[in-house]
C-alpha cells in the first residue's frame, strides 16, 4: 500500500500543485480545504501524515491540529503558513506538530521533512511492536524469543512449572538458564516462597558442602556458629543449581540424598533435617556422556533427569537475533542516556550473521558496549567489535560487485544487493529504492522482513 498523505489547504492552485508535486514523489494524496474537514476525514481514514496550512476561513490549521493529535497523537502534522510567525510556530510545536513550514514552500526541504516525519512514525510504531511483543505472551518472566526453537523452550515451561518436577536445564554457557529457572519458579506454586540459586562450580568441594547443607559451630576452622545451608533456606520455596556438572564424585554421593530423599545434615552433626524444597538444576555438559566417562553418578543423573529442558543456542534461533539486540539497546539506552534508536541495516545483518559462541550474554555486551560507542541514532559497523565485523566480511555472500552471485539463494542475492545499494546512497532510502526500480515502501517491507 502507497504512504497517504492528507493536504490540507483553502487555496485551490497551491492545494492542487501539492497534489501533483506528491503523487509524483510516489505518495497516495487526499485533498480537505478546511481544518473541520480535515479533522472529520482523520477520523474516517488512516493518514500516514498530513500537511495542513495555518490560515483557512473557518477553522485554523491550528484548531484542528488540536483536534487531530487528541484522536491521533501518533499521526505527524506538518503545519504551512504564508506568514513567518515565531508565535504560531511555537504553538503549534507545543501542540504536537512535527514540523513548521513556510510558504512559498521549498520543495526540497519538504521532501526531505515529509520523508523524516513519516520515518520518525514507522520507527515509533516499531518501538510500539518491540514493547508488545515483549509483554503480550511472547515473552515468559523475562525470556524473549519468538523462534520455533525458542517457543518450545517456553511452552515447556508453562507446562513444568506449575508441577514440582525437579527440572534439569541444558544448554550452552550465556543461553539464559538460570533465567529460565527464576520463570520455572515465578509461575509455580512455590512462588511465594524464595528462590535460592548456587553457582557449584564457583566453590571447593569443602564450603560446597557447608554452602548447601549448612554446618554446626565448630565444624572446621572459622565456623564460629552454626549456619543453615542453601537447602534450609529454600525450604519451602525452590533451590537451583547451576553448573551442577562440576560437583566432585564425593560430593555427589551427598547430594544425591538431599535429592532422593530430601533429607540433609549440617557439616560436623549427626541429626538429618528433612526439607521441603523443589530442586532445578542446570548444566552445559553432555551428563549422560559424563556418566558413561565415570565423571558423574548414574543414580544422581536419573534423580535429575526427570524433566530435561533444553536451551537452543543463539545460532539455532537467530530470528530472535533483532528483537534481543532492539531490547537490550533501548535497555542500555535508557541506562546511560543516550538516544540511540536502533541499527543501520548493514550492522543488523551483522548481528544476525554472526555465530555468538557465547550466546545472548555476548549479544547482551555487544549491544552494551556499541551503545555507549555510539554518537549517532543508529547504532552503525563502527561501533560492532572488530572480531564480528571480520566474520562478516569472511562469511558474507560474494556477489555485490564482483558478479559471483551463482550458487546462492535468491533471497541472500537480494538481501546484499538491498545493503549494497543502500551503503552506496549512505543509506538515502528514496534514493536507493529507485536505484532498485521498487518503491520505498517496498524497501521497508524488505528491511522489516529482514528484522533491520
Amino acid at each position: 500500500m502507497k504512504t497517504k498523505i492528507l493536504i490540507v489547504d483553502d487555496d485551490k492552485g497551491h492545494l492542487s500543485m501539492l497534489e501533483t508535486i506528491l503523487g509524483g514523489w510516489g505518495y497516495e494524496t487526499a485533498a480537505a480545504m478546511d481544518g473541520g474537514e480535515a479533522v472529520a476525514s482523520v477520523h474516517e481514514h488512516p493518514y500516514d501524515a498530513v500537511l495542513m496550512d495555518v490560515r483557512m476561513a473557518r477553522v485554523s490549521g491550528i484548531e484542528a491540529l488540536e483536534e487531530i493529535k487528541a484522536f491521533n497523537p501518533a499521526i505527524p502534522v506538518l503545519i504551512m503558513t504564508a506568514y513567518s510567525s515565531v508565535d504560531v510556530a511555537v504553538e503549534a510545536m507545543k501542540l504536537g506538530a512535527y514540523d513548521y513550514l513556510t510558504k512559498p514552500l521549498n520543495f526540497d526541504e519538504l521532501k526531505i521533512t515529509l520523508e523524516r516525519a513519516l520515518e520518525h512514525k514507522r520507527l515509533s510504531e516499531e518501538n510500539r511492536h518491540l514493547k508488545e511483543t515483549v509483554s503480550s505472551g511472547q515473552s515468559l518472566a523475562g525470556i524473549i524469543g519468538t523462534s520455533p526453537a525458542m517457543r518450545e523452550a517456553i511452552e515447556m515451561v508453562k507446562v513444568v512449572a506449575p508441577t514440582e518436577a525437579t527440572v534439569l536445564i541444558t544448554g550452552e554457557s550465556g543461553t539464559g538458564k538460570e533465567l529460565i529457572a527464576r520463570a520455572i519458579h515465578a509461575n509455580s506454586a512455590r512462588k511465594t516462597k524464595q528462590l535460592v540459586t548456587i553457582n557449584c562450580a564457583a566453590l571447593s568441594e569443602t564450603l560446597l558442602e557447608s554452602e548447601l547443607f549448612g554446618h554446626e559451630k565448630g565444624a572446621f576452622t572459622g565456623a564460629d556458629k552454626r549456619r543453615d545451608g542453601r537447602f534450609m533456606q529454600a525450604d519451602k520455596g525452590t533451590i537451583f543449581l547451576d553448573e551442577i556438572g562440576e560437583i566432585s564424585m564425593p560430593m555427589q554421593a551427598k547430594l544425591l540424598r538431599a535429592v532422593q530423599e530430601r533429607e540433609i545434615q549440617r557439616v560436623g552433626s549427626d541429626t538429618v533435617q528433612t526439607v521441603d524444597v523443589r530442586i532445578l538444576a542446570a548444566t552445559n555438559k553432555d551428563l549422560k556422556a559424563e556418566v558413561a566417562a565415570g565423571r558423574f553418578r548414574e543414580d544422581l543423573y536419573y534423580r535429575l533427569h526427570v524433566m530435561v529442558l533444553r536451551l537452543p543456542s543463539l545460532r539455532e534461533r537467530r530470528d530472535d537475533v533483532p528483537l534481543l539486540a532492539n531490547f537490550f539497546l533501548e535497555r542500555f539506552a535508557e541506562k546511560n542516556r543516550k538516544t540511540v534508536k536502533g541499527f543501520t541495516p548493514l550492522s543488523m545483518d551483522m548481528l544476525i550473521r554472526y555465530p555468538w559462541p557465547g550466546n545472548v550474554r555476548e549479544l547482551e555486551n555487544t549491544i552494551e558496549r556499541a551503545v555507549i560507542l555510539s554518537m549517532g541514532e543508529y547504532v552503525t559497523e563502527r561501533e560492532l567489535p572488530a572480531s564480528l565485523v571480520k566474520e562478516y566480511e569472511e562469511t558474507v555472500p560474494a556477489g555485490t560487485g564482483n558478479g559471483q552471485l551463482g550458487g546462492q539463494p535468491l533471497e541472500d542475492v537480494q538481501k546484499a544487493a538491498i545493503l549494497a545499494t543502500l551503503e552506496q546512497t549512505n543509506w538515502n532510502k528514496s534514493e536507493a529504492a529507485k536505484i532498485l526500480d521498487i518503491t520505498r515502501t517496498t524497501l521497508n517491507n524488505k528491511l522489516k522482513k529482514y528484522g533491520m
